[in-house]
Order: C-alpha cells, then structure tokens, then sequence
C-alpha cells in the first residue's frame, strides 16, 4: 500500500511539473510586451513583410522579448492620426514617413520635403547619414526611439490628364496630407491649388474629381491602384521618400535588458532589407503599371529646367516655416560641400 501511495505520489509530482513545462511558454508568451504598430505600407508588400520577420525575431528574443501586432493598410488612419495614437497609448510604434515624423520632430522635414533639392539618392544618403544622429537625440528628447531608418524612392507625379510643366500642374488640384497649412499656404502664393486630405480619401477624391493630381511614390500607387484613376506619370524627381521606425520610449524602457539587442539587431536587418527593396520595387512598379495602361512622360530638359526653377521660388516659403531653418541651411550646406568635393562621402 505506502509503495502504491508512493507510486501515485510520484506519478502526480511528474505530471504537475510537466504541466508546469507546457504551461511555461504559453505563460511567457502572454507575459510579453504587446506593441500595436500602425504602417500605411500595404498589407503583403515587401514593408509588410520585412515588419513581420522583424515581429518573429522579436518574439523569440531573451527574457520573452515583445510581441509585435502590426496594423498595415493605413488602419490606424494617417500618418497624423497615428502619431496621436502614439501619443495617446493606442499605438505604441509606427513605419511612417517624414510627414508622420514631422509632427513629432520638425527637423525630419529636411530629408523629404524640398522639392528637387536633391539630384540622385547619392545626395540623399549623404545628407541623411550627417543629419539622423541630431535627428535621433532631437525625436529621444520627445519620447520617442528611432529603431531603423528607410527610403522608398522617389515621389512622382500621377495625373489624370499629362502634365508637362509647372504651368499643366497650376490648372489642376493637387493631393496634399491633411493637417498642414503651411504647405497648402505656400502652394497657394505660387498659383497652384492644393487639397488637403488624407490617404484613405485619395482614390475617392480622383473618382469625383476633388483632386486629379497625386504625389506619390510608384509602389504605393501600384498598390492603392492611384494609377488606374490617374494614368499619367511624369519621370521627375520630384523628392524622395524618407521614413523611419519609431517606438515610444516609455515603452521600449518596459522591454527586458537582455531582449534589446536581439530586438534592435532585428530591427537593424529589416530597415536594410526595406532600403535594399524599395528603390528596385519602385522601378517594377513603374513597369506593372505600364503593362496596366500608365503612360510615363519623361520631361525634355527644358521642361525640367521649369520644374526645378518652379520648386527653388518656393524655398524662401519653406525655410522657417515647413523646414525650419537651421535644418533647410544645413542641408544646403551639406549639399554645397558634396557636391564641390565631386560627390565623395
């Protein structure tokens, strides 16, 4: 009898601590840091793709890491709506652009929005490379951590009817984000007609004709089919498109010491992985409309000579109030001094 007791003792001892086993993972996994990071990059697209391997990684990194829940597709509303969110705790990181981070950060607009202020991504990356630690320490200072920084291309233009000249672009209404007046004000003193909204009003604006112009870059216009109801293209550089993956830093603070590495290793390979995509990804999206119907309109160098005269009467309206002006001055500074070195980093 006390050998069968001790038999089922034993047996009940093993089964509790093998429970015990089973149940630590699931345990652990529930424990884990819960992140809700908004994207407007669109669901199955490389962006989407290179956020889930780095939500993977991040869920197995040391002391149970973070589980990342990603919301593409634009939603968490835009890119302004998802800063709010951050600000707020509904959100907690974000893959946004400069427009988003802008809102945090002003200083950031000087990687995006100088119309053709930079030539090639050459120019972009060396400019980018000088100006992120300031921009890091600035965007630190207001709560926020920047895990990786990305590009995706460049912004053209997508019109209903061609549009060749500055001229072509002051008889249309263009697409601009909702939420910034200075820009609309600015646009507005040089003859054009900007429309202020957000990205999920887009498609619907082309239908009824509230904007029949679209700055964008080739793969969000592939994907959200802007094409298909603006089916002209302008091969312009117009500006490129620059981003950045952010958490909020009371939030990163909560992860374990021994996870960060792992995490931000992660985070590391997925912002290379989306620069090594984007740029290649923008030429074949270029090309898939094509075969859809796009016509692409390459400017003679007359034309492009008005399209840079065009932009360089608005940098007087940027500096101070869009860029502020120790960041427009630097980057022009920058740019002077790649450019009289021959263009060496």
């Amino acid at each position: 009898m006390k050998h069968f007791k001790r038999r089922n003792f034993l047996i009940a001892l093993f089964s509790l601590a093998a429970g015990a086993a089973l149940r630590a993972p699931v345990c652990a996994a529930e424990k884990a840091l819960r992140i809700n990071l908004g994207t407007l990059a669109p669901r199955g697209s490389t962006y989407h793709q290179s956020l889930q391997a780095m939500a993977e990684k991040w869920k197995q990194a040391p002391g149970g890491g973070a589980r990342l829940v990603i919301y593409p597709d634009g939603t968490q509303g835009g890119e302004t709506d998802m800063v709010r969110l951050m600000r707020v705790g509904s959100l907690h990181a974000g893959l946004v652009t400069a427009v988003g981070l802008a809102e945090i950060e002003p200083g950031v607009t000087g990687l995006q929005s100088l119309p053709m202020m930079f030539r090639d991504f050459d120019e972009v990356e060396y400019v980018n490379d000088k100006l992120r630690p300031m921009l890091e320490r600035r965007l630190a200072d207001k709560g926020f951590v920047v895990l990786f920084w990305v590009d995706a291309g460049w912004v053209r233009f997508f019109s209903k009817e061609p549009m060749l000249t500055p001229d072509d672009m002051r008889r249309m209404k263009v697409f601009v984000w909702a939420g910034n007046p200075a820009q609309v004000d600015a646009m507005k003193k040089h003859g054009y007609t900007p429309v202020g909204l957000e990205t999920g009003d887009i498609l619907p604006g082309l239908q009824t004709g509230l904007v029949n112009v679209v700055p964008a870059p080739p793969v969000f216009a592939l994907y959200s089919q802007v094409d298909k109801r603006a089916p002209h293209m302008i091969d312009l550089k117009w500006a490129p498109l620059v981003g950045a993956c952010v958490i909020k830093k009371d939030i990163w603070d909560k992860i374990p010491l021994e996870a960060k590495g792992n995490m931000l290793k992660a985070a590391g390979e997925a912002g290379r992985e989306i620069r090594a995509n984007s740029r290649k990804e923008s030429d074949e999206s270029v090309a898939a409309m094509k075969k859809r119907g796009l016509t692409v309109h390459e400017p003679t160098p007359e034309q492009e000579a008005k399209w840079r005269a065009a932009a360089e009467e608005t940098y007087p309206d940027l500096r101070g109030r869009i860029v502020p002006a120790d960041i427009f001055d630097e980057v022009e500074r920058l740019l002077k001094d790649y450019r009289a070195g021959g263009g060496t980093k």
